[in-house]
């Protein structure tokens, strides 16, 4: 089927999927063109107060209705599933033209960064042959993934002129590969104490799927609880997730207070000034702090562990992935040669293999990253972490992925809970012009730092665990998929 340019059709046609590739069983349609960049649209209706309904209804006014789904109508594996379940059916009864929009598709997320990452997981989890890149409507508090790839950080307009607009710039998006990042965390729920066990409910989507697993895991512990999950931009621990922990927990229980990002996010400072994160050295007690919490060992060769020295004063770690930070800050900036030569530090790629681990004292340590070469205390970069609670002062802390915090139970006696960080593999993102990832690939980027995934080769041979379980994320709640289809296609 041959293609047609932009100005032989109507310009939404560039993105429109006919019902039958949609809709399973169908009756197939007769199609006069090949559509330059189908879409698939997931909206979250809640994000953005009245933004993220307005989006979905001008989208579904702009496209066919069955390629905008609601995100709180229908989760997104679910629908992946059975689109890509039809592509295969369609293809093997010699559909070309479902063959194109399968190579062509790409896929509009629309929420905050925990939506996006929700939807990456996906992706992720469903393992495709050809996994569709994706795009970021910045419609939350930080939008830190959106900020990264160049699609701004403010609420993006809903009129269909400002709909029509962001599907240009879809078309033109160059593809750029990300690393994933893999969370393992075992505890033994606690039977007392002021912090309740956590309920799956109360998770992050990111960790949507930190189901308990099965008795037959070979990761499992018996009387320990094992979860899962995964992120892309940042896991962080300390002040700063419980000043967001904070936020979210008045969010949820007075939602109608949170309907403009403005005063979302002035309500987020006035929060960090209440939980004492500006004055952490009078209101957080030394108890808190990161060195008294846990012990945090790196991976940075294969096999061999090595205990980080966190200074005594770090009150937040943060272990980032991409360039963009609580609303777009960078913390670990650029280090200048000398200092990346003896702490063998490089730049930071987002598919490198690596994360950066960045510490911070209090929020007024934070605000260094507002000068143009400003960043956090630089600690380490490293393919694996772990990081070990045992018994002490505190009985929980707070944890946050990709902009969705919770509180987390710690030890009240022997035991010991365990968080550990691997490099999982890669997605595709969509890059618009003003992008501020860097990628190992660019022309620019030294050929130094190009050998990092032939070690991260190494570590998935060399360890067991890596195989099976660990290597899902668990966003997607089913893997598997009908025996009629031809899974070779798929996996």
């Amino acid at each position: 089927m041959d293609d047609c340019t932009p100005e032989m059709i109507q310009p939404w046609k560039n993105f429109y999927i006919p019902d039958y590739i949609l809709v399973p069983d169908a009756e197939p349609e007769e199609v006069s063109y090949t559509p330059t960049c189908p879409v698939i649209v997931f909206i979250n209706s809640k994000s953005g107060g009245q933004l993220g309904g307005d989006l979905l209804r001008t989208y579904r006014e702009l496209l066919n209705s069955f390629q905008v789904y609601d995100l709180g109508e229908e989760a997104p594996d679910k629908v992946l599933h059975r689109l890509y379940c039809n592509f295969e059916k369609l293809k093997s009864n010699g559909d070309i033209l479902a063959a194109e929009i399968e190579r062509r598709l790409r896929l509009i997320v629309a929420g905050g960064d925990g939506t996006a990452s929700w939807l990456l997981g996906v992706v992720c989890d469903l393992k495709l042959a050809q996994p569709p890149p994706i795009a970021t409507v910045p419609l939350g508090t930080g939008n830190n993934l959106p900020f990264s790839f160049g699609w701004g950080k403010k609420n993006p307009g809903t009129d269909r002129q400002s709909v029509e607009y962001f599907l240009k710039q879809v078309m033109k998006a160059r593809e750029m590969p990300i690393d994933s990042w893999h969370i393992l965390m075992r505890m033994r729920a606690p039977k007392e104490g002021t912090c309740d066990p956590i309920a799956p409910l109360e998770l992050p989507h990111a960790l949507h799927a930190f189901h308990r697993v099965s008795s037959s895991d070979s990761l499992n512990v018996e009387g320990y609880d094992t979860f899962r999950g995964g992120f892309w931009n940042y896991f962080s621990m300390g002040m700063d997730a419980q000043v967001s922990y904070a936020f979210h927990t008045e969010r949820k229980l007075h939602p109608e207070k949170f309907k403009n990002q403005l005063v979302n996010q002035s309500t987020y400072a006035k929060l960090g000034c209440t939980q004492g994160w500006f004055c952490a050295s009078l209101f957080h007690p030394s108890s808190r702090n990161i060195a008294q919490l846990a012990k945090v060992k790196l991976m940075k060769r294969p096999g061999q562990w090595e205990e980080l020295h966190i200074p005594q004063s770090i009150r937040s770690i943060v272990c980032l992935n991409l360039p963009s930070f609580s609303g777009g800050l960078n913390p670990w900036g650029t280090p200048n040669q000398r200092r990346a030569r003896d702490r063998d530090l490089t730049a930071p790629y987002v598919d490198d293999g690596l994360l950066e681990v960045v510490g911070f004292r209090d929020a007024w340590h934070g605000l260094v990253l507002l000068a143009p070469s400003g960043h956090g205390t630089r600690l380490a970069q490293a393919h694996r972490i772990r990081f070990e609670f045992h018994k002490g002062a505190a009985d929980h802390t707070y944890m946050r992925i990709d902009g969705e915090p919770w509180k987390q139970p710690l030890p009240m006696d022997d035991d010991t809970v365990v968080v550990e960080i691997s490099h999982l593999g890669q997605v595709k993102m969509l890059a618009a012009n003003h992008c501020r990832s860097k990628s190992i690939h660019d022309s620019s980027t030294p050929s130094s730092v190009s050998n990092h995934h032939d070690d991260e080769d190494s570590y998935a041979d060399s360890e067991e665990e890596l195989e099976g379980e660990r290597r899902k994320f668990g966003a997607a709640e089913t893997f598997k998929f009908p025996e009629d289809i031809d899974i070779a296609h798929l996996s």
